[in-house]
């Protein structure tokens, strides 16, 4: 039998985060006690009246199919919400519902992309974006940002990178991982070059609600007219309102984009779970105060887990924006040696700190940034305590150069 993969699956590159998550658990299941700092998923439960939602759903019975694109109960709901809190006027029917936000970004590229068709993509950021693109037969291009830019796309990084097959550009705020935020003025910049070559975009707003310091979620699709025909917007119900093995997500578009999208999910998964969509009307509806809590809990784990990061010799820490991420550099521990390896990269600096001082860290090599790593701090406080406890500790202590005893 010729079991030879395809060409599409040969491409796609595993996660080192999934990797690293994996083989905690084992230590884990080994007996050792790690602190994780690996996983984007909010550590708090989902909120009652969200999931009392879906309970009365299945006991009424509401199990069976719906339309592919979600009951337009949902799809009216998100319409109001996105009018409301975003500015945005989509109607119901410019909505799709899908089996979480990674399921309504495949949808896009698969709906969009042709072969070839170029798709700019400012990192650090989220690996599955590009190999979701590649699956989808288009070309990721992968622009990096800078640090003293807090990892944002500018407009003339942006131009420059432009070919004549660029096709798309995407763009996350808050972004995973380094928690930056895009301000009106930035986003009105981007958009003025994303409109003058006639360039769609897919504004990822995941993390919209998870904002600090008084800054403000801008969707660039509210700029103005031109860049609101171009812009499908992302989003879902992971993140804000923790339900994540819930899989509920959506995007809004136009609705030739729209329609092609749910016709696309409908032979692809069908419809996404028929209870969670009447929970997530709830999610939308109902008391946001859970969120509010929720995110205020973030704030203080936030700023406790950058002060004790600024503490670590070799690491400099921003403080960031939004989401539930710090993104540190390591540079001044890149080329040090501990425990007889020399740390030549961030990825053997986290192997390091899971196996001698038990803590999970993700390499920011996997978000395509070097000489970093991503920590979430959605996770509790005595986690966040013993964690950097640990690593000041594997620093001082083992790090040549930082060493305080021989």
């Amino acid at each position: 039998m010729n079991s030879k993969l395809s060409d599409r699956a040969a491409r796609v590159e595993g996660s080192k985060t999934l990797e690293l998550t994996m083989k905690a658990r084992d230590m884990r299941k080994q007996g050792m006690d790690i602190c994780i700092f690996g996983s984007g998923e909010p550590d708090f439960d989902t909120p009652k009246h969200i999931c009392e939602a879906a309970f009365s759903a299945i006991h009424e019975g509401q199990t069976k199919y719906t339309p592919a694109g979600g009951i337009m109960e949902l799809r009216q709901a998100i319409s109001d919400k996105l009018w409301e809190e975003n500015g945005l006027k989509y109607l119901p029917t410019q909505i799709v519902v899908s089996a979480g936000a990674k399921h309504s970004l495949s949808n896009i590229f698969f709906t969009i992309l042709n072969p070839g068709d170029e798709v700019i993509i400012p990192v650090p950021a989220w690996l599955s974006y590009w190999e979701q693109v590649k699956l989808a037969g288009g070309m990721p291009n992968l622009i990096k940002t800078k640090p003293e830019n807090e990892f944002k796309l500018t407009p003339e990084e942006l131009e420059i990178n432009i070919t004549d097959r660029t096709k798309m550009v995407l763009l996350t705020s808050p972004v995973n991982p380094t928690g930056s935020v895009y301000t009106r003025s930035e986003l009105e910049k981007l958009a003025e070059v994303i409109v003058k070559y006639d360039l769609m975009v897919i504004s990822d707003e995941i993390y919209e609600k998870l904002i600090y310091d008084g800054e403000e979620h801008v969707s660039i699709a509210s700029i103005g007219q031109d860049i609101f025909e171009r812009t499908i917007v992302v989003n879902g119900f992971s993140k804000a309102f923790a339900m994540t093995g819930w899989r509920m997500g959506y995007a809004a578009a136009s609705p030739e984009i729209a329609k092609a999208m749910f016709d696309i999910q409908s032979h692809l998964t069908s419809n996404p779970t028929t209870f969670v969509q009447i929970a997530s009307i709830e999610a939308l509806k109902g008391s946001q105060e859970p969120v509010e809590k929720m995110r205020n809990e973030y704030d203080l784990r936030r700023k406790r887990i950058v002060e004790l990061l600024r503490e670590i010799p070799g690491i400099t820490c921003p403080m960031p924006k939004g989401a539930f991420y710090v993104f540190p550099s390591v540079e001044g521990l890149i080329g040090k040696r501990a425990f007889g390896v020399t740390i030549d990269s961030d990825d053997t600096l986290c192997q390091l700190l899971l196996e001698h001082a038990q803590i999970l860290i993700v390499p920011g090599s996997s978000f395509e940034m070097e000489n970093y790593v991503r920590l979430s701090y959605a996770t509790d406080m005595e986690t966040i305590e013993e964690g950097m406890r640990r690593f000041k500790e594997f620093v001082v202590q083992h790090v040549a150069e930082y060493t305080t005893n021989t």
